[in-house]
This record gives C-alpha cells, structure tokens and sequence, in this order.
C-alpha cells in the first residue's frame, strides 16, 4: 500500500528485527530516525542506510527524556513511533531511577517517550507500533500493587509482564488520545533468530541458542517485515487502531490474554506508569 513518505522513529533499530524494519522503510521511501543503546551497532545500521541516528540507554529515563528533546528538535512531524527496544535480563535488578529493570526498559521508558512525543505525533499520521510478544500470554504474571517485582521475580516472569504492558499501553494511548488522532497497536512479531535473550539467565535464552534455532525461528528480515507492515500501513483498513496482532493477523482469543480486556488494569497501569515518569512530563 502506498502510504507516501513518512517520518519514522524507530527504536531498538541497532539490530535484530528493528535493523531489518530500518531497511525496508528506507527502501519505501521513508524517513526513518534510528535509535539504540549502543553508540557503535546504531551508528553502522545508520551509515549503511545513510539515517539520522541517536542513542539512549532505557536503563536511564533521563536519557530517555533526553532523546525525546532531540527527535523534537529534528522534526515537528512524526507519522510513526515505533516502540520496539526491549529485552529480557537475569537477576532482578533496579535501575538508578529506582524501577525494576525489565519493567523500565520494555514499559516504562517507551511509556515516557510516547508522552513526550504526543504533539510531534498529533502533527503527524499519529501511528505507535508497540512490539509486544506471545509471552504476554504465556508467562505474564502481572501485580500492579508490586511493580519492582519484590515478590517471585523470575526474568520470564518479568519479561511477560511487561509485554502484556505494552499491549496494554496501546490501548490505553486509544481510549485517551484517539479524538486526537493517535492510532496505536500492538504486535507479536513472532520467534525471531536473533541475539535476544542470550545475554541472560532465562530460560528463554536455551531457545535462542539451540543449534535448532536456525530451523525453529523465523528470519530477522521476516520479523522486521512484520513491524514494517504496521509502520507502513494505513490505521482502520491495514490493521485496527487498539488491537493486539500475532504478526500480521489479528490475534484470536487463544493467542490473547484474556487481561488484555480488562479496562481497569489498563486504567490502572497507566495512572501508576504516569506517576512513575511524573519527573521528565513537566
């Protein structure tokens, strides 16, 4: 579908699925504005594209902050925000602004850089593509009363709950901004060969490290198409603003958890994640 050039920012862009969804918009015709933790990664992915690229470690919300002031002072417009940093980690740890890690760097930062980037967003196609993950409904476990996770931690644990927290993000964002044009949506891009996971404890990094990886998951290039097909798509006729995707289709209720409906947890979660990142709104 031809959507005409837009401007596009793309986190988690320095590899994986967000560098192949980097190529292939930029091969549409679209303005893509890369970001990603690591300054060298993020930089070669851009040369090769010839993109407008910036760092930022999600661990650090001021960062987080930071890069939000620079996007806005590269542009007034921004058609798409593609929220698709994220990871899972090991032990329980707490960053320097005091959230658990897993929680702060899948939710919280890209939560705080959505806000931040509302009236760019208002200006522009007003499209967010949250990259969310059937571990919502797999291994979520979600305590809104305990969201430093003090109670059962597992890396699994923690990483579901926060992609449930990114579907709920989405609609959360359509109930409160959609009169003002912001259409978001939420994907699972599916099991993607990539380097995710192996830097932790979980027992999701035995899956991305089988010798059967190669033949149990699905191409970087196929997953970034999956994100590329939402950042490049038309809200309403593409896919429906506010819905929960598995790749490309619509999720059925068996690859949904069911929490995914429950309004009051959506309500809640944002009014906790809005007091958490209450410092950067101003």
């Amino acid at each position: 579908m031809d959507t005409g050039s837009r401007t596009i920012v793309l986190t988690g862009a320095s590899d994986g699925i967000g560098a192949a969804a980097a190529r292939q918009l930029v091969d549409r015709g679209h303005r893509v504005l890369l970001v990603g933790r690591s300054p060298e990664k993020t930089a070669a992915v851009a040369r090769s594209l010839g993109a407008e690229h910036w760092t930022a470690d999600f661990a650090r919300l001021d960062e987080v902050a930071a890069l939000a002031t620079a996007l806005r002072g590269a542009t007034d417009r921004i058609d798409v925000l593609a929220n698709n940093a994220g990871g899972v980690f090991g032990p329980r740890r707490i960053t320097t602004d005091g959230n658990e890690l897993t929680f702060q760097v899948n939710h919280l930062a890209p939560f705080l850089l959505t806000q931040l980037l509302l009236e760019p967003l208002e200006a522009g196609a007003g499209i967010v593509v949250n990259t969310a993950s059937s571990a919502a409904r797999l291994l979520a476990r979600p305590d809104l009363d305990d969201l430093t996770a003090t109670r059962g931690y597992t890396p699994a644990r923690a990483y579901g709950t926060a992609k449930l927290a990114n579907i709920w993000h989405a609609r959360g964002l359509l109930s409160r901004y959609g009169e003002a044009g912001i259409r978001p949506v939420s994907f699972d891009p599916g099991n993607v060969r990539t380097g995710f996971a192996t830097g932790s404890s979980s027992v999701l990094r035995l899956v991305y490290r089988t010798p059967l990886a190669r033949l149990m998951l699905m191409s970087p290039e196929r997953g970034g198409a999956n994100l590329t097909f939402f950042a490049d798509g038309a809200p309403g006729t593409t896919w429906q603003p506010g819905a929960f995707y598995s790749q490309t289709r619509l999720a059925t209720a068996e690859e949904t958890n069911p929490l995914v409906h429950a309004d009051g947890l959506v309500d809640l979660l944002w009014e906790r994640s809005e007091a958490l990142v209450a410092p950067w709104l101003g």
